[in-house]
């Protein structure tokens, strides 16, 4: 893998790019401010990026004028294409170990950890959905013929210790 510095005016974001990342430039940005560019941007020989999209903006809102990048030369047109969804779908499965990531983050007093985005972690009582998994709810519907049928069945069942939710339909 040979990394290249290239203008960034030079190269052309995918027109068809599936992903919608601006809500994460202003993080990558800071990322990128703060450690460095530490991950290439991939494009293809005719300078269409690849993979990078959102470091790429980055760069633009950072006001960098090269930026370094890597070449997929080794890819067919068919392989770059599945690349540029893979490279975005992989990282959403990976998941948290949230034991970890709060000691991790405890340790890092010197670090706004924000300005990267934030780190959700499930409610006490709530276990994390798993990639594959669901967690079961159950719920009853009742059909009300009017709006006092409705508030009675609702008065009911909140007085017995349900939490009730109204759905109009």
């Amino acid at each position: 893998m040979r990394i290249k510095n290239r203008k960034l005016a030079e190269l052309t974001p995918y027109p068809n790019n599936p992903r919608v990342n601006d809500g994460a430039v202003e993080s990558v940005a800071n990322s990128i401010r703060e450690f460095g560019f530490l991950v290439p941007i991939v494009v293809d020989k005719s300078g269409v990026i690849v993979a990078g999209h959102t470091r790429a903006k980055a760069a633009i809102l950072l006001e960098m004028t090269t930026v370094p990048t890597v070449e997929a030369e080794n890819l067919t047109e068919s392989q770059i294409n599945a690349y540029r969804l893979a490279d975005n779908k992989t990282a959403e499965i990976a998941e948290w170990d949230f034991d970890k990531l709060k000691a991790e983050l405890d340790a890092l007093s010197d670090f706004d950890m924000t300005q990267f985005g934030n780190f959700d972690f499930p409610d006490e009582d709530e276990t994390p959905i798993k990639t594959g998994t669901f967690k079961e709810k159950f719920s009853v519907v009742v059909d009300c013929e009017n709006e006092e049928e409705q508030k009675t069945v609702y008065e009911l069942l909140t007085s017995a210790g349900y939490e009730p939710k109204i759905i109009s339909i």
